[in-house]
């Protein structure tokens, strides 16, 4: 299957976002369409259809694990350790847009305002996504976001903690360690651009604690 983020991105420009009730239509006159930023999982499975997606980033924005998951990556006792973009003036988050089209636009916010706001309590925000291949056309998406106020929201701690809860941690998609290996992965395909201390702190926290630890794909086979 070929990764979202290898595909092209394709008539950016003339794209737009409304509310989710009423996406914007495309400038051309085609059919309604939306895009949705994803910076977590759905930047390696998007499960939803969609028609085109980009490799891209968000400025004022940083990535950092501080969601409690009790389904996907954890559990009610032992909740997963997942990302959410909080607002920062001087981050940017490296992440991929998709396009929806047409059916695909109420397909798509079904999925994901079920597992977003309905099970993991994240809000929706109107977001500035910049494409890799054109940063100088930017597209407005969807972003969905975890607050502080979320029941679920676990905050800063320290890297070492971070670390040790992933390595406890299961749900239903899997294991913890597999979610942040994956994401590390991303962030190196993104290139050297894409720099995430926070991230790689928690990556190396979870080397101390593991022996002969290698975030590579042969790390990825065995979680």
């Amino acid at each position: 299957m070929e990764a979202a983020w290898a595909r092209p991105c394709g008539r950016h420009h003339e794209a737009g976002v409304g509310s989710p009730e009423h996406p914007a239509p495309q400038d051309d006159g085609g059919p309604q369409a939306l895009w949705i930023s994803r910076y977590g999982s759905l930047v390696w499975r998007p499960d939803f259809t969609y028609s085109n997606s980009c490799m891209g980033f968000m400025h004022r924005y940083s990535r950092h694990l501080w969601e409690g998951d009790t389904f996907h990556r954890g559990s009610d006792k032992m909740p997963g350790r997942v990302v959410t973009h909080p607002e920062d003036r001087e981050g940017c988050t490296w992440g991929v847009a998709y396009q929806v089209q047409g059916e695909q636009v109420n397909e798509a916010l079904k999925y994901l305002n079920m597992w977003e706001a309905v099970l993991d309590g994240y809000d929706t925000k109107e977001v500035t996504f910049c494409p890799q291949d054109a940063p100088d056309q930017p597209l407005k998406a969807l972003a969905y976001v975890a607050t502080p106020q979320n029941p679920g929201y676990l905050g800063p701690a320290p890297e070492e903690a971070i670390a040790t809860q992933i390595l406890a941690c299961r749900g239903f998609s899997g294991h913890s360690l597999e979610y942040l290996l994956r994401l590390a992965d991303f962030r190196q395909l993104c290139g050297p651009q894409a720099q995430d201390e926070h991230l790689t702190a928690i990556v190396d926290a979870v080397g101390t604690r593991l022996p002969c630890f290698c975030p590579t794909e042969q790390a990825l086979a065995l979680v």
